[in-house]
């Protein structure tokens, strides 16, 4: 993919501007809770949390969430300014994948939660017995994401449409993949298989390979984000297959939703595998031998999302030569 030569830009529309101003204005809840929290505020977080254990740990975490966040409105801006026409591909593009993938649970998963908090007649909450942080808090930051993904996920189509919109005006298969390109997206849907179990049955109740205190912390939220969790496994395989694999030729099948898919699916993947491999396998966070499991399958599934990836953005590349 490369960049487009960037002329006289048209004036952006209401539209545009308002996204723009959404999606930055919805970062700032997050960001100030962020830094209150460096800084030794307790707003929002109770007494006994977890939170407070480890002081160091949590400030370097909270930094690292602030930089992340901050991101967005780089982003925002960058989608929506001449200058963004003339970033190369990859700046933009690992950043809103990453982007995708890790927010794209949130804004299917939370939802869900109200949903089920409002059958249950009980408010949203952690998915653990101990203190964590108060309620009010998942609403705030949680929504702030929903907005967030929304809004940039409107500005990147916009964005790529009118940069890239050529790379999908031919069906799927053309041009024929790679043998390396079938063999990653291959190997990556065969190594999702086992997060995608694994997520649907911790969803339907199995305790296989679960921690003890995850086990005992189970809710209603854990096995919605579980499923959730699954379902975004098999959405990247069956994206991605779809994608690189042309299993009907010339029924011209456009790539667009098998694009989408793959591109969500494969984030989902590889940002939350690898976001829950690195917590899991902190030492003194889990109880050993019984959260093993739980360890290769974050690690699987990073390992999965960035091979499925990958094969996307081959393809991608052989349809901008």
């Amino acid at each position: 993919m490369t960049a487009t030569a960037a002329g006289t830009a048209p004036s952006l529309g209401r539209g545009v501007r308002a996204l723009r101003a959404v999606a930055i204005a919805s970062c700032l809840p997050y960001i100030t809770l962020k830094i209150l929290w460096i800084a030794g505020d307790r707003t929002g977080v109770p007494d006994g949390s977890t939170l407070l254990d480890h002081r160091a740990r949590m400030a370097v975490a909270n930094g690292v969430s602030v930089v992340l966040d901050a991101t967005v409105v780089v982003l925002a801006l960058l989608l929506t300014q001449p200058w963004g026409r003339r970033v190369p591909a990859w700046l933009l593009v690992l950043p809103m994948w990453a982007a995708a993938g890790l927010l794209a649970p949130i804004m299917t998963g939370y939802p869900l939660q109200l949903a089920a908090s409002v059958v249950e007649g009980s408010r949203p909450a952690p998915s653990n017995s101990e203190p964590f942080l108060d309620a009010w808090v998942f609403g705030v930051v949680y929504g702030g994401f929903i907005l967030q993904g929304l809004t940039l996920g409107a500005l990147f189509v916009r964005y790529a449409r009118r940069r890239w919109g050529h790379l999908w005006r031919v069906r799927v298969g053309d041009p024929p993949a790679t043998t390396a390109i079938r063999a990653a997206v291959t190997a990556g849907s065969l190594l999702a298989l086992l997060p995608a179990v694994m997520h649907l049955l911790w969803a339907a109740g199995a305790t296989t390979g679960l921690s003890a205190d995850r086990v005992e912390s189970r809710s209603t939220d854990f096995y919605l984000v579980e499923g959730v969790n699954g379902l975004f496994a098999v959405v990247a395989v069956v994206g991605t297959l779809l994608l690189v694999f042309q299993f009907r030729r010339g029924t011209g099948l456009s790539p667009r939703w098998p694009l989408a898919a793959a591109w969500v699916g494969s984030g989902t993947l590889g940002c939350w595998g690898g976001f829950l491999f690195l917590v899991t396998a902190l030492p003194g966070e889990q109880d050993g031998r019984a959260a093993g499991l739980m360890v290769l399958t974050y690690a699987v599934s990073m390992v999965a999302g960035l091979l499925l990836f990958s094969g996307v953005v081959s393809v991608l590349r052989r349809r901008a030569a």
